[in-house]
Parts: structure tokens; C-alpha cells; sequence
């Protein structure tokens, strides 16, 4: 009854694997309306797996059956879930960010991003917000790292432009036609504005942040990239880093993360 103890050292590393996946997706959906369904998938393999080793044969089918019926359904209901995760998975192989070139990249040929930020685009950027944020403008800006954010940059606008504090203002300016939507950046130009970003779905995401942060939580839960937003209700800048809204209390401060990310 109880030969299903004589664990091998094959045993013990399916465990840490299942168990490392299992918190990986954890991760990833914390805090969205997936989790309970996620709670339930986990309850259900798990008593299919004493109910086997019981050799509970009815129950173990039954359950079974469930969970292979309904596996084309939890495929659909965390799809993007499973995307994030598939995102993350290939930025980490792929990442050159602190250890140069990997062979993977130098192998593909994968485009390589800039990897660092000058001071005279810190303080184009910094000044850009610090106006901005004394005005009530509302803003949103992206930048980019390893993952390309193609799809986001075709929705919108491409320009092509060294980061210039003006031209980040009048693109934000109310009455610009660029200014509903995102700006996409690299550490030293301005790739495209008016983009269309994913919602976030997080429902720890306080409501007193609107569409802006939930679209910079989404870009950022999607890739690796990090985002700034201007709150047009408060002026407030927050910085937003794999799904985290962090109100800043200086523009100091949004400087050191900007510098911070890109080493």
C-alpha cells in the first residue's frame, strides 16, 4: 500500500521542477482573477495523485477525466498568463543586460537594444516629467530593453528621434494628436508615440490609479520593460517595474531607477 514512499533521487528532482513551475505561474498570476481557477487546477491534480497512489481507481479517473476534458479551456482562460510566461522564459535566455552578448543571441543573430542611458538623456527625461507633473499633464512612457515590444510599436506612430524634453512635452501636450497612448523608448531615442499597451488585469492594483498605470503594469508584466507615468489628475510620477506602481516623491528619485534599469 505504501510503495508509492521509495522515492528515488529521480523523484526528488520532478518534485523540485513541478514545484518551481508551479511557483513561476504563481508569480505571474498573483493577484488576477485566474488564481482561484489556478488554486482549483493545483487541488485537483493533487488529489488525482493520492486518490492513484490509494489505487482509488474510480475517483482517479473520474478526476481524470475532468482535468483532460478541460484542458483546451484552461488553455483559453490563461492564455495570457501562459504568453507573460513564455515572454519571460525567452528575455531571460536571451537577456545581455549584465553579461554581454550570450551565445544564444550571437548565434540567432537577435537584435541587441541599447544597453545603458547617457546623463543627457536622464535629464531630458527627468525635466520632460518634472514639467509635466507641474503642469497636469498626463504621460506615459515606455522603455525598452531586451524584449522588442514590436507589436506595441506598430500601433503606433513611429518617430525616430533623440530624446529631446520638448518634443516629449508637445507629444504629451493635450491638444497633440499623439498624445493619447504610449511613448516607446530606448536609452537614447524616442521610437514611437501613441502606442496601444496591454490592461493589466491585477486586481491589486489600487483604484485610484486609472488606465494609464493599468497600462503600464501590463506592458511591464508582458516584458521586461519598465514605464513612467504622469498622472494628469495629481501630477504625481510613478514608476512601474514588472507590474509594481511606485509613486516617486522626487524627481531624484525617478532619475536613480532610470539609471538603475539600464545597468
Amino acid at each position: 500500500m505504501f510503495d508509492f514512499l521509495n522515492i528515488s533521487f529521480a523523484d526528488i528532482l520532478d518534485i523540485i521542477l513541478v514545484a518551481f513551475l508551479i511557483y513561476q505561474v504563481y508569480r505571474l498570476i498573483k493577484g488576477t482573477q485566474a488564481m482561484s481557477i489556478f488554486i482549483a487546477i493545483i487541488l485537483l491534480y493533487a488529489a488525482r495523485a493520492v486518490f492513484g497512489a490509494l489505487n482509488m481507481q474510480l475517483l482517479t479517473n473520474l478526476i481524470g477525466a475532468v482535468l483532460d476534458v478541460g484542458l483546451i479551456a484552461i488553455i483559453v482562460i490563461f492564455q495570457p498568463e501562459l504568453r507573460r510566461f513564455l515572454i519571460r522564459i525567452g528575455t531571460e535566455v536571451f537577456s545581455v543586460r549584465k553579461k554581454g552578448d550570450g551565445w544564444l543571441r550571437r548565434f540567432f543573430g537577435k537584435y541587441n537594444p541599447t544597453s545603458e542611458i547617457s546623463s543627457a538623456a536622464l535629464e531630458e527625461i527627468t525635466s520632460a516629467c518634472w514639467r509635466m507633473s507641474e503642469n497636469k499633464t498626463g504621460a506615459l512612457m515606455v522603455f525598452r530593453h531586451n524584449s522588442s515590444l514590436e507589436q506595441y510599436i506598430e500601433t503606433g506612430d513611429t518617430i525616430n528621434a533623440a530624446i529631446n524634453r520638448r518634443l516629449i512635452e508637445n507629444i504629451f501636450f493635450k491638444n497633440s494628436p499623439l498624445h493619447d497612448g504610449a511613448v516607446i523608448m530606448t536609452g537614447e531615442s524616442i521610437i514611437a508615440a501613441r502606442c496601444t499597451l496591454p490592461i493589466s488585469d491585477n486586481q491589486g492594483i489600487p483604484p485610484r490609479y486609472g488606465m494609464r498605470h493599468r497600462a503600464a503594469a501590463g506592458i511591464t508584466e508582458a516584458s521586461d520593460a519598465e514605464a513612467v507615468v504622469v498622472s494628469e489628475e495629481t501630477g504625481e510620477i510613478s514608476y512601474v517595474k514588472d507590474g509594481v506602481i511606485k509613486t516617486l516623491s522626487s524627481i531624484t528619485e525617478l532619475r536613480i531607477a532610470l539609471e538603475a534599469s539600464y545597468k
